[in-house]
């Protein structure tokens, strides 16, 4: 979670809510809990969430799916507006280059919200997409209007 005053950022907290084993079912609803209790605790105004794509494996992408889904379904019921972001959107805004690693997306995070050390690679990814709408909630709706996504590509 970050806070936007003006042109500045500021971090206010991240964290993993962890869903632990055992059936799907019982897993999302850990995750949808989880996600209750951080709105309630910090009050965000407003939501961003990364798309999903297709990964090389099927389970895995439809696993993410679901949980990026019961987030929504968080927000949602909160009465939060969501905004949604590909990863190329995301690492465009904060790196400058929609192909950057992991490591220039976790660096890149560090320096903007001056943070004392590096965020774990999930973390980064969340404040990224966190990043990426306050430096402009338009891109997502303006900067992809009549563009389409080719081999991950925006064309």
């Amino acid at each position: 979670m970050i806070e936007k005053n003006g042109r500045g950022l500021r971090y206010i907290t991240s964290g993993c809510v962890k869903s632990g084993s055992g059936d799907l079912a019982a897993r999302l609803r850990v995750l949808l809990e989880g996600l209750r209790e951080v709105i309630a605790q910090h009050g965000p105004v407003e939501v961003a969430v990364e798309k999903v794509f297709v990964n090389v494996n099927p389970q895995s992408t439809l696993a993410l799916g679901q949980a990026r889904g019961t987030a929504i379904c968080a927000a949602v019921m909160a009465g939060l507006p969501v905004a949604e972001y590909t990863a190329l959107q995301v690492k465009q805004s904060v790196v400058g280059n929609g192909h950057a690693a992991k490591e220039q997306v976790q660096h890149m995070v560090r320096r903007l919200l001056a943070l004392p050390g590096e965020p774990s690679a999930d973390a980064a990814d969340a404040l990224a997409c966190a990043i990426c709408h306050a430096h402009g909630a338009q891109l997502g709706r303006l900067a992809t209007r009549g563009l389409r996504m080719r081999k991950g590509r925006l064309v």
